[in-house]
């Protein structure tokens, strides 16, 4: 056994061991982090929202809220309008059901008409991958409260009914 140089075949095992072990534990954690921003930047999306909803009802009082998300956002705002009032950011006003989302949910802004008249609006985010992206859904409407309750997937919710039954609020 003379000169020995470089690894055994063991030694190199183990050190593969224990890497292994470590990465096992610090992905789930990753995870977690990551789930937790996306619920982060959810609860601030659906508040954006609701502070565009309440600029577009000021803006257009013959109109009342604005009757989807899209009418918040707006590519070409020269002059704003009713239809593309450009409240938002495209990337928030975007992120709804069918798309790539926004930081691993969909939005959703529904106006609700009562008169004639957008009177009342739901807010909603849902994630884009339960479990993966997000593990709660988030609705606020005009009351102004934020409502969460854990996530069952689909899309945000979009009736003032289906936002009120979520049981939980955020302080």
């Amino acid at each position: 056994m003379g000169n020995q140089r470089g690894f055994s075949l063991i030694e190199l095992l183990i050190v593969v061991a224990i890497i292994l072990i470590i990465a096992a534990i610090a992905v789930p954690n990753l995870l977690r982090a990551r789930i937790a921003a996306n619920e982060s930047s959810a609860v601030s999306s659906v508040r954006q929202i609701k502070t565009a909803e309440v600029s577009y009802s000021a803006s257009y009082p013959s109109v009342g809220y604005a009757a989807a998300l899209s009418h918040l956002g707006g590519a070409s705002c020269a002059p704003p309008n009713a239809a593309s009032a450009c409240l938002l950011d495209s990337v928030v006003a975007t992120a709804i059901p069918g798309s790539s989302g926004k930081s691993g949910y969909f939005l959703n802004a529904t106006g609700i008409a009562y008169s004639g008249l957008y009177a009342n609006f739901v807010a909603g985010a849902s994630p884009v991958a339960v479990g993966r992206t997000g593990d709660r859904e988030f609705c606020s409407s005009s009351d102004a409260v934020l409502r969460f309750e854990p996530a069952s997937g689909g899309t945000p919710p979009t009736t003032l009914a289906g936002c009120q039954s979520f049981s939980s609020i955020l302080q």
